[in-house]
């Protein structure tokens, strides 16, 4: 019967939450994320193996979807001053963490985990706007570098918490970093070896394709850049990016692809990844002395420190403008639940404060999307 009600219950969630969203005007991840917390409460959802499984992919597919909206050759050919402009972003959001941890006497890691940015969810973000936004698409060129930081500090930080400062240690970041060259070096080759023999794109993805070859060749890409990143032991949501990336850049002939990716993620694997996160979190933990103070307290300085430091776009945003693109940012959802699993389980952190990284991830996305819905009113 539990597996019968998962089903359901599921099937219900992913079916009726457009519905919802469009009453509640909320969007529609916010409230896929309130049901499941809702529906595990009332013991509709049991984290069963294949739940679990589905809603991993479902976070990896939503990486991808993330990285197809990234055009490598526009982030290599971008401006210097812009690209300083980011470097500068993402060095300001760690100085203010560290001022922030060292001043309230929170543990050091806070520190790694307060700048912590991932595009995923402005890929969500982007589906609910009609026209293309200034601020959003320099959210998604900044936000890919962040991610690209983001997700070394969660590798460096996760293998010295399980290893220390041991050999293993400082091989996973030596991977890291050959690992980064390498694809930097593929995608410059690969660039060099298209322009060369163009017929090769469309020999790996027909201009007229009856054979759904297009998506094929996405779905092999995604697999492989996962089982790359499982044999190298490093964090697999980046390969599932880099597939997108891929993608995006040497594919970009194929319009209607993005479209055909997106619609079957959106429509299926990515909300079952949001109900998961939702029922992940036990409502039982609010009776927890002091985890909702600490929740509020984790999401308030992760949106502050992306405030402040979102100012050296000031330039180039209105301040409305510049509001949304920090915001845009306040949404590191999986990268957050991820580093604060490591932390507890390698008890750096109690429980109490896992269960408030849990609730604030859940919050940082509901205070997000709902401001951003509220100042973009007009343009959704």
């Amino acid at each position: 019967m539990a597996e019968i009600s998962l089903i359901v219950t599921i099937s219900l969630i992913i079916f009726l939450s457009p519905f919802l969203a469009k009453i509640t005007k909320l969007p529609t991840s916010v409230l896929e994320i309130v049901l499941g917390t809702l529906s595990g409460a009332y013991g509709l959802l049991h984290h069963f193996e294949l739940f679990e499984l589905m809603a991993e992919f479902g976070f990896l597919y939503l990486m991808f979807l993330a990285g197809l909206e990234v055009d490598l050759k526009k982030i290599l050919a971008m401006e210097r001053q812009l690209l300083k402009r980011g470097i500068l972003y993402i060095f300001l959001l760690y100085l203010f963490s560290f001022f922030i941890v060292k001043y309230i006497g929170f543990d050091d890691v806070f520190v790694a985990i307060f700048p912590l940015i991932s595009v995923g969810l402005i890929a969500t973000l982007k589906k609910g706007f009609k026209h293309p936004t200034p601020w959003l698409n320099l959210s998604f060129t900044i936000g890919t570098l962040g991610e690209v930081v983001s997700i070394a500090i969660l590798t460096i930080l996760s293998a010295g918490l399980e290893y220390g400062f041991s050999a293993m240690f400082y091989k996973n970041i030596l991977i890291l970093a050959l690992f980064l060259i390498l694809t930097l070096a593929l995608f410059k080759l690969l660039e060099v070896l298209f322009w060369w023999y163009p017929e090769l794109k469309t020999t790996l993805m027909p201009k007229i394709d009856n054979e759904e070859q297009d998506i094929r060749l996405s779905m092999a890409l995604l697999f492989l850049f996962i089982a790359l990143m499982l044999y190298l032991g490093l964090e697999v949501a980046f390969g599932a990016f880099i597939a997108g990336i891929f993608i995006a850049t040497f594919f970009e002939y194929k319009e209607n692809l993005p479209h055909k990716l997106s619609a079957f993620g959106f429509g299926f694997l990515v909300p079952i990844f949001f109900v998961y996160t939702g029922s992940s979190f036990k409502i039982e933990a609010l009776l927890i002395e002091g985890m909702i103070f600490k929740a509020v307290v984790i999401t308030f300085f992760m949106i502050l420190i992306r405030v402040l430091a979102s100012f050296v776009f000031y330039s180039l945003l209105k301040l409305k403008e510049t509001l949304l693109f920090a915001l845009s940012h306040s949404m590191p959802l999986t990268l957050l639940v991820a580093i604060a699993t490591i932390a507890y389980h390698t008890s750096v952190i109690e429980e109490s404060e896992y269960m408030a990284f849990i609730l604030a991830s859940i919050l940082e996305v509901i205070v997000a999307m709902v401001t951003i819905r509220l100042l973009t009113a007009k343009d959704v």
